[in-house]
């Protein structure tokens, strides 16, 4: 599956967001623009409407977890967690200052709505695949999100905790993969490729399904239940790096800057305008 030519334009929340995103990377001069932008429209479905979460209660019992096991794509969960109001959305232009909690990764304990600390690729579909079987007993009903990189999938780890969640029939499980196309260093079809990507989820045991990313209302259906009882679901987004600023749009070398002039985020914010 490919993006459709009909993928919908960007709304006036997606905009939102993503300005929200560019407020950090001009506060901290830095970080992963390309690796954020793809996540804007998976993180906004999953706070706006699947989620069961309390901002002024980020420990409720009985909330649904969500993991961004691609913790260098943290803007866009800061973005989201500060427009949900789980923190000022001022502290987002103080990104990576000394004195501020929002890191270049997510770190729980430290930042209210983080569920684990992730970045070290490969690790959050296993601490999610244990976050479902204690939810399963306790019989809680709390679904758990996973969202991985599709370059994080190299490792080894994820494919041994899909293995373990397609042993356990985890149906509260969402394992969802950001196939964006490029990982840290180049284009995922040169580095490793991944297809047929869908076939390996279903050989783990897990109902697959494949998504336009940026298409809120596909992804509220894909994500409202499990797609098949008794089995964890993969959901594959396709998405675009760098979604909404044309010029770092499937662009390998924005996956990173560690400075970024003011001429660029003034660039930003005008291409996003023209969106």
């Amino acid at each position: 599956m490919t993006l459709r030519n009909d993928t919908p334009p960007l709304d006036n929340r997606s905009k939102m967001l993503r300005r929200l995103v560019i407020d950090a990377l001009d506060g901290g001069g830095r970080g992963h623009l390309g690796s954020s932008l793809s996540l804007i429209e998976i993180v906004r479905v999953l706070y706006d409407d699947i989620l069961r979460h309390r901002p002024q209660e980020p420990k409720w019992e009985g909330r649904d977890r969500f993991i961004l096991s691609k913790g260098h794509g943290c803007l866009a969960l800061y973005a989201i967690l500060a427009d949900k109001g789980y923190f000022p959305v001022e502290e987002l232009r103080r990104f990576c200052h000394r004195d501020s909690y929002l890191g270049g990764h997510p770190e729980a304990g430290k930042i209210p709505g983080v569920e684990a600390s992730t970045g070290a690729l490969g690790h959050g579909l296993s601490i999610g695949v244990g976050m479902a079987l204690a939810a399963r007993i306790k019989r809680s009903g709390t679904r758990v999100f996973v969202a991985m990189g599709d370059g994080e999938i190299n490792e080894g780890s994820v494919w041994e905790a899909a293995m373990s969640a397609g042993k356990h029939g985890l149906d509260n499980l969402v394992a969802m993969v950001d196939y964006n196309k490029i990982q840290s260093y180049g284009f995922v079809s040169e580095v490793q490729p991944l297809e047929p990507l869908a076939d390996k989820w279903r050989a783990f045991g897990f109902a697959a399904i494949e998504v336009d990313g940026h298409d809120t209302n596909a992804l509220r259906q894909v994500l409202a239940a499990p797609a098949e009882t008794g089995k964890p679901t993969a959901i594959i987004c396709h998405t675009i790096k760098g979604r909404g600023i044309p010029f770092a749009e499937n662009e390998p070398s924005w996956h990173h800057k560690s400075k970024i002039a003011p001429d660029q985020i003034s660039a930003m914010y005008a291409a996003l305008e023209n969106t």
